[in-house]
């Protein structure tokens, strides 16, 4: 994977406070956020870095290793067994020869055998050492859908570190949740194993149904002289319509439950949650002189 400079990405110095890092990412997030760019592919993949970049700066931990490691921050730990490692070699050998080297630091054959197994460099000793394998880093991305896309299984195209990846989303995905794809981070060093994507779904509100786990709720308006006699009223749902008797005297505020009608249970095909519908009675307006005469005989009643 090509070097990305986070600092570069999120438009900060190095020396940039936790308070500068998090300005600038917001900023920044608002500008690119897919939402506001749909169809821009350059968008979407530079809002993948600024998440990326805010995900390791905004780390105090992850931060230092970054600083020190570049690109390979992740295999820091690796990095810093393998010098404790060849240390502790080292000090072995100067006992067994019976040194007394106390200079410090790596010397001589030691500090070559410490990065030939490091990188697989030979410095005078003939090569053929076995090169440390580390892991390739893992990838976080974010796939942003909406309430409808959630509702079945299909199939999405994503753009990370500009491969295309085609993934199948499973019917139910909630908002937030994360999925892993194994292998899909970047390719391991020295013959590792490749690192894994990680993706959240991040779910946008709706402007009719709310979701609250497997249920959904919807309001639905009923004229005052069906909430006081009674009637009928075809409610959609999110797969079909459904003809609803409305008792008479309703209240506003009360609910039907359609069992079955809600959304789909994850990764368990056939179970759905429930779809409750509020009433909610719309009140005559603009009437006539002779409607409200008539209002005022039933009142007086």
């Amino acid at each position: 994977m090509d070097f990305i400079d986070y600092y570069s990405v999120l438009g900060v110095p190095k020396t940039a406070s936790d308070d500068d890092i998090k300005k600038a990412y917001r900023k920044l997030a608002r500008k690119h956020h897919p939402d506001l760019n749909p169809d821009d592919a350059e968008a979407k993949k530079k809002f993948q870095q600024i998440n990326e970049a805010n995900e390791v700066l905004s780390d105090p931990g992850k931060r230092k290793k970054y600083d020190q490691y570049g690109k390979d921050w992740q295999h820091a730990d690796q990095f810093d067994e393998a010098r404790r490692n060849a240390g502790q070699q080292q000090q072995s050998r100067r006992q067994y020869a019976g040194g007394d080297d106390f200079s410090g630091g790596f010397g001589g054959a030691d500090f070559s055998d410490f990065f030939s197994s490091m990188f697989g460099q030979d410095a005078g000793t003939g090569g053929g050492r076995r090169q440390a394998k580390f892991r390739g880093q893992d990838y976080q991305a974010e796939l942003h859908l909406n309430l409808r896309d959630a509702y079945t299984t299909h199939k999405q195209t994503m753009n990370v570190d500009g491969k295309n990846i085609r993934i199948t989303v499973p019917a139910g995905i909630d908002n937030g949740q994360k999925i892993k794809l194994s292998g899909y981070g970047s390719p391991g060093v020295n013959g590792g194993p490749n690192g894994d994507l990680y993706i959240t779904f991040v779910i946008a509100d709706d402007s009719r149904y709310k979701r609250k786990g497997n249920d959904l709720y919807v309001d639905e308006e009923i004229d005052l002289y069906t909430a006081l006699l009674g009637g009928e009223k075809i409610i959609e749902t999110l797969d079909s319509k459904v003809k609803l008797t409305v008792p008479p005297e309703t209240q506003n505020g009360a609910k039907v439950r359609l069992k079955g009608k809600g959304f789909p249970v994850y990764k368990q095909e056939g179970t759905f949650g429930d779809l409750y519908v509020q009433w909610q009675i719309k009140l005559p307006t603009n009437l006539t002189e002779e409607q409200r005469e008539l209002i005022r005989q039933v009142a007086a009643m």
